[in-house]
């Protein structure tokens, strides 16, 4: 048997426990339930709503602190969203929480009818979207976007790290109307600080440059775009990573100045389908504005997923920092 195999760490087979995060990068726990619980000091009419999941989507901490402001709605996603918007209606800022996949499948309609439609201010927060846990097609929310960029007037949000969760809260509640966000949850690695990051919503940040290669990211694959132009910078391809953490409304202005910029390689790269996220914003943005460069996408196929570890599963996809990396040295 290979020695290389021999070596690798024994994975766990439980898909929920399973994580994305290496073992030795730095995490917070419950980003979004303390940022949340600070939030909530400040703002009255701040409250947590959730069908049944509070544990498993960090609102505990808020849980705990404001009893009389939380409301648990059982499993039951339609009537959540339903009822979220009635507390908008009458001067709340409801965070609901939920997993993606039962917000956005079982609840699409009340999303696009009861929140949508009248412009309220909800805040819809989803854990394990697309590829962040391996308990098969049932609980991968790997459409989610495709599911819900239609929707006019709703802000979608796609963070890539503790921090990002952290100051996107502040920002989702500053903003008028409804808006959803992917959520990483439990312990959540922290790696933009390395950056001088702010978040700003509706805008694309530039982390690095690079001469070769611009790949626009969201989500944990910003993560790994710059874990892999860290690796690869080693071989003298130089890569940029612009990181769009907002994926609705797009930041326009950002994506055409950096690909007009130089002639570059450019990827786009996300934890969700080929079809209907990011990399198609982008792709129709480009072509929109009459940009045609050598371009190429990063993110799960069009298929239902396995289920299995998520190491195992990101490398399998491509989503993992060395499939990342060798595809960028196959593109080049």
């Amino acid at each position: 048997m290979n020695q290389e195999v021999l070596k690798r760490p024994r994975l766990r087979t439980s898909a929920m426990i399973a994580s994305f995060v290496d073992a030795d990068q730095p995490t917070r726990p419950a980003p979004f339930g303390h940022a949340l619980l600070e939030l909530a000091q400040e703002r009255p009419d701040v409250v947590g709503m959730t069908a049944d999941l509070a544990k498993y989507t960090d609102l505990l901490p808020f849980a705990q602190a404001f009893p009389e402001r939380y409301f648990q709605m059982g499993m039951a996603e339609q009537l959540l969203l339903a009822a979220a918007g009635g507390m908008a209606k009458e001067g709340f800022m409801p965070f609901v929480t939920s997993y993606a996949v039962f917000a956005t499948r079982r609840a699409y309609d009340f999303i696009h009818q009861v929140i949508a439609e009248d412009d309220l201010n909800v805040k819809i927060c989803c854990a394990l979207p697309g590829l962040t846990t391996g308990y098969g097609p049932s609980h991968q929310a790997t459409e989610d976007l495709a599911i819900l960029r239609g929707i006019p007037g709703l802000t979608i949000v796609d963070p890539c790290d503790a921090l990002d969760i952290e100051q996107a809260v502040p920002a989702m509640a500053a903003h008028h109307g409804p808006v959803y966000m992917r959520l990483l949850r439990g312990k959540v690695p922290v790696v933009l600080d390395d950056y001088d990051y702010s978040f700003e919503l509706g805008k694309a940040k530039l982390l690095r440059d690079g001469r070769d290669v611009l790949i626009i990211s969201s989500g944990l694959m910003t993560m790994r775009a710059l874990e892999a132009a860290k690796a690869l910078a080693g071989d003298n391809v130089d890569v940029a990573v612009l990181h769009s953490p907002t994926i609705k409304p797009l930041d326009d202005e950002s994506i055409l100045r950096e690909v007009r910029r130089q002639d570059r390689l450019v990827i786009v790269a996300e934890n969700h389908s080929v079809i209907g996220g990011l990399g198609e914003a982008v792709a129709s943005l480009l072509l929109r504005n009459r940009l045609a460069p050598k371009f190429h996408q990063v993110a799960l196929p069009d298929a239902f997923l396995k289920a299995g570890a998520l190491p195992t599963l990101h490398d399998d996809y491509g989503l993992s920092t060395s499939r990342l990396m060798g595809s960028i040295k196959s593109w080049l």
